[in-house]
C-alpha cells in the first residue's frame, strides 16, 4: 500500500479526472500488487527449516548452543556487529524479515506489528520466534562462543 501511495503522489500530476479518483488509485494498487507478485515469482523466498535448531527425543538441542562472546549492549554498539546483524536480517525471507524488523526494530508490539500485517498476534508471535531462531544460527559463526 505504501508503495501504492508514493506512486500516486508522484503522479498525481498525470491525472487527468477522465476517471474517479478512486478507480485511479485502485488501478495504481493493482498494477503494484502485480508487480510484486511477479517479482516474488522470480525471487522465490527460500525456508529457514535448515536454520532453525534440531532437538533429540529427550527434548534437549541436538547441538550444543553457544553463547555470545559479549552482552547484548556491548555488541550492538560496535559497528561491525551492527552490520553483521543487518546483513543476517537481510538473509531472511520477507515474512520473517518484516516481523522482525517491525518488532525488534521499529518496537511496535505484538498487536501493532499483527495490525501492520494483516495477521494474527500468534502469527506475528510464532514467525518472530522462528525468525530469532534463524539470526541466532547465521550469526553464530561471527558472534558466537562455547559455553
Amino acid at each position: 500500500m505504501q508503495e501504492s501511495f508514493l506512486a500516486a503522489f508522484r503522479s498525481i500530476g498525470g491525472f487527468e479526472g477522465g476517471a474517479k479518483l478512486s478507480t485511479w488509485l485502485h488501478r495504481i494498487v493493482v498494477n503494484r500488487s502485480l508487480m510484486r507478485l511477479r517479482s516474488r515469482r522470480r525471487h522465490p523466498e527460500g525456508a529457514i527449516d535448515d536454520l532453525l535448531p534440531g532437538f533429540d527425543d529427550t527434548g534437549h538441542h541436538s547441538v550444543s548452543v553457544l553463547g555470545f562472546a559479549a552482552s547484548a549492549d556491548e555488541l550492538l554498539e560496535r559497528r561491525e556487529t551492527r552490520a553483521l546483524v543487518r546483513h543476517a536480517i537481510d538473509q531472511l525471507p520477507e515474512i520473517y524479515r518484516t516481523v522482525v524488523v517491525l518488532r525488534d526494530v521499529e518496537e511496535l508490539d505484538t498487536e501493532e506489528a499483527a495490525d501492520a500485517l494483516g495477521i494474527t498476534t500468534t502469527a506475528v508471535k510464532v514467525r518472530l520466534h522462528r525468525a530469532r531462531q534463524a539470526l541466532r544460527t547465521l550469526l553464530e559463526g561471527s558472534l558466537g562462543r562455547a559455553d
